[in-house]
């Protein structure tokens, strides 16, 4: 499992994790060269819906404003997904991830699932 540190907003919402590896969207890492591409790394979670979430949002959807319970699982789920795609990555043996993207779909009524996926390579000089 990769050592990552949790951040936290101050609401108490996950915002992120510091990896010991790069992840980016970019397919290449200005001022490191790629020297291996190790293949595709994903990671997921699939998240329910909470009876009780839908019907404050549903109030929430009324009002308007941000349904921050909603936002709060949406940023756990996909920082959730990233570190299951880190973690793949480590264990290949990469030390950058590049190409990461997100993908979405339903599972079945009230549930869905979240796709972190990416390249995994070795950069060198990680460090620089």
């Amino acid at each position: 499992m990769s050592e990552g540190h949790l951040i936290k907003s101050a609401s108490g919402a996950v915002t992120g994790f510091k990896h010991r590896i790069l992840v980016a969207t970019t397919d290449a890492l200005p001022g490191h060269d790629i020297v291996e591409v190790l293949g595709v790394v994903r990671g997921n979670t699939i998240r329910a819906r909470h009876v009780g979430r839908d019907i404050l949002a549903v109030f929430r959807n009324m009002v308007g404003g941000e349904i921050k319970d909603y936002t709060k699982m949406l940023g756990e789920s996909r920082e959730q997904a990233i570190d299951r795609m880190v973690d793949q990555a480590i264990a290949m043996g990469a030390n950058a991830v590049v190409g990461m993207r997100f993908t979405t779909s339903t599972v079945m009524q009230g549930a869905a699932e979240l796709l972190a996926y990416g390249t995994a390579v070795r950069i060198a000089n990680p460090s620089d």
